[in-house]
């Protein structure tokens, strides 16, 4: 090999590793070690459901996950599928390939959890066999990832007809449709898998491993052996997934004063439009006759009021509350970027990551809104009337949107999104109750901001809160009324001489804004250092 390939091929490795690096810098946290969570159980049982789900709210909450599917690789493999008889213990030829599909996704869990940057791989098979799981143990040891298995037992014929029926009728494996034959079909090739079915043994041979067994859908669990902080994320995630036919509705508070201000943050009230959505969305609530329904806020004023309209009774979600916007609160973009412009590039660069000082950032957001996650798993028809960041996390929740595409997601005001779970994702319907509203999206910059990487070190969201712009600030009040405590000091406060000539530079209105809020920070600062 000549020496200039020896320096490309070197140059390469160093970039795929600084690849690996970046993409594992933030979840490391959770997992000290890449994890193989292992599914086991026999056809029909919603494993690959779970394994869907769980691999959506892991990428969620940021720890990147991805499903190996072994039906994928027996399709690539076996193009034509005939019948039960291929998956018959005593087809030889009909075994080895399996196996032989079984090693291949094996090797892709490797490239992934070593090269790709990921953290965790859901091996998504029936793994029915003890022979089979001590092959995937031994793959794990080799490679010194952890393993976590998760076993669907269920003995409920409904269940098992109906999971076929909405799932597997539709399959690759059945192009024809034809519910009877598949229906036929299916059930044999549950009694082939039945034949050398070994469930795990937690009081012998499988004591020392770790696992769950969810038991009809939920119904019972039994927990054994949990080692580490993300096996306990999915016992807990798992243990709270329900499978129930419901739907959520989620939507905005109605107009603000602020939003027809274009002001961020605050606790405004609604603007006359605002009361008007109030109006329209109970007549929504009982034009679907929603009598079951129940009805969560945040404990901001906007929301609030849009809720009294409804004449139902509402449950206050602090967690709820939008995002918080720090020293930027109650200012217009214009405002920010004429006030603060290396903070206004900061946050164009990488909006989820980016931290308002002394505020939040999409990724916190994401942290805040998970036990809002759990009971909506829980809980039968929701509505939830929320905010614009707070909407956009649930949203990428339940649709599988990226942390780059999540801050980006329209939910405009005056309009009600309806989810409604199916098999393997979500169903969504859009309402607009024909009252306007100010548009307050703001589109992803087109050009590429190239990334000074000590100026983002400084505050994101991998940064503790701690530093002199991260003190957190009460939230609940609005122009005009005094907060219950001074304010944290803001960049501003801390350099007033160098922002002085910007704040000039601004309207009228604007540059009183700010001076206010720098009189007020100047304030605090001069509290906080007295005793010194």
């Amino acid at each position: 090999m000549s020496s200039a390939s020896r320096e490309a091929n070197s140059a390469e490795a160093k970039k795929s590793e600084l690849r690996t690096t970046e993409k594992k810098s933030w979840a490391s946290y959770m997992t000290n070690s890449p994890t193989v969570i292992v599914m086991i159980g026999l056809p029909a049982r919603g494993k690959t459901y779970m394994s869907k789900k769980l691999t959506r709210y892991l990428n969620w909450v940021g720890v990147p996950t991805k499903v190996f599917n072994l039906g994928v690789y027996r399709r690539e493999a076996v193009r034509a599928y005939k019948s039960y008889d291929f998956f018959r213990h005593d087809n030889e030829e009909a075994m080895r390939i399996r196996k032989q599909c079984a090693l291949v996704a094996l090797q892709d869990v490797k490239s992934y959890l070593t090269v790709e940057g990921g953290q965790i791989a859901v091996f998504d098979a029936t793994n029915t066999t003890r022979e089979r799981r001590d092959l995937i143990q031994d793959f794990v040891r080799e490679n010194a990832f952890k393993v976590f298995f998760v076993e669907s037992v269920c003995d409920d014929p409904e269940v098992i007809a109906a999971n076929i029926l909405e799932v597997k009728v539709s399959s690759p494996d059945y192009p024809e449709r034809h519910r009877e034959r598949v229906m036929d079909d299916f059930l044999k090739r549950i009694e082939c898998y039945k034949v050398t079915y070994q469930p795990l043994d937690p009081e012998e041979y499988d004591k020392d491993l770790s696992f769950i067994k969810v038991m009809n859908v939920g119904r019972r669990f039994l927990v054994n052996r949990v080692q580490d902080y993300i096996q306990s994320k999915i016992v807990y995630y798992l243990m709270n997934i329900h499978v129930h036919s419901h739907s959520i509705y989620l939507c905005r508070h109605g107009e603000s004063n602020h939003n027809v201000e274009g002001r961020i943050g605050g606790d405004s009230e609604l603007s006359p439009r605002g009361k008007q959505f109030a109006h329209a969305l109970h007549d929504f609530i009982k034009e679907h006759e929603l009598s079951d329904l129940k009805v969560w806020t945040s404990q901001l004023r906007r929301t609030i009021q849009t809720a009294e309209e409804l004449g139902v009774p509402y449950e206050q979600w602090k967690i709820l509350n939008e995002i918080d916007a720090g020293v930027c609160e109650e200012m217009s973009y214009e405002m920010i970027q004429r006030s603060f412009p290396e903070e206004f590039a900061l946050r164009d660069q990488d909006k989820y990551h980016y931290r308002y000082p002394g505020g939040e950032s999409y990724q916190d957001l994401v942290q805040r809104l998970e036990p809002v996650i759990m009971e909506l798993e829980r809980q039968g028809n929701v509505l939830v009337i929320c905010h614009q960041a707070v909407m956009r996390c649930l949203l990428a929740y339940f649709l599988d949107k990226s942390a780059e595409d999540l801050p980006y997601m329209k939910c405009p005001l005056h309009t009600v999104l309806k989810l409604t779970p199916v098999a393997y994702g979500c169903k969504v319907e859009m309402f607009y109750l024909n009252v306007e509203a100010v548009n307050t999206h703001r589109d992803r910059p087109l050009g590429k901001i190239p990334k000074d990487s000590a100026v983002l070190l400084r505050r994101n969201s991998y940064t503790p809160l701690s530093s002199h712009d991260q003190v957190k600030r009460p939230r609940l009040y609005s122009a005009g009324n005094q907060p219950w405590l001074p304010l944290a000091p803001t960049p501003s406060a801390l350099m007033p001489e160098e922002r002085e000539s910007q704040y000039q530079r601004g309207s009228p209105s604007q540059s009183h804004c700010v001076k206010k809020s720098t009189m007020r920070a100047q304030k605090k600062l001069s509290t906080v250092s007295a005793p010194e």
